[in-house]
């Protein structure tokens, strides 16, 4: 069985906390891709995430305005992380367990890429 770091994505977007979820929206749209990493503010903080499915039901069906919501408001925090020579089955059965639909893939407290259950899926075909 192949391991994350060889079905991870390894071009992972990420934004800055700090950003509103237009310009996060925005991103996603620009690079093609459904989720975006948030950044750390400091070496040891945790990563967090963003995505379209929060920008869709925190900020649009909540009413709210998209230039005023900022990401670190509606990210997740912290994450659940995989290690990048965990066994892509360990990986499946942590996405399932959890709820995931992706995973950031963090080694020495770098993000390397990002398992979706998409590329989990591409193992077995």
């Amino acid at each position: 069985m192949p391991a994350a770091k060889d079905v991870m994505t390894t071009d992972v977007t990420t934004i800055d906390g700090m950003a509103t979820a237009r310009q996060a929206a925005q991103m996603m749209s620009e690079k093609g891709v459904r989720a975006l990493i948030v950044d750390r503010r400091e070496p040891k903080d945790a990563y967090g995430i963003v995505t379209q499915r929060d920008i869709v039901y925190e900020v649009i069906a909540a009413g709210e305005d998209p230039d005023e919501v900022l990401v670190r408001d509606i990210m997740s925090k912290p994450l659940v992380v995989v290690n990048p020579d965990l066994d892509v089955k360990y990986v499946a059965r942590l996405m399932a367990n959890m709820g995931l639909s992706r995973a950031p893939v963090i080694f020495e407290g770098k993000v390397q890429g990002i398992v979706s259950v998409s590329d989990v899926v591409k193992t077995v075909v």
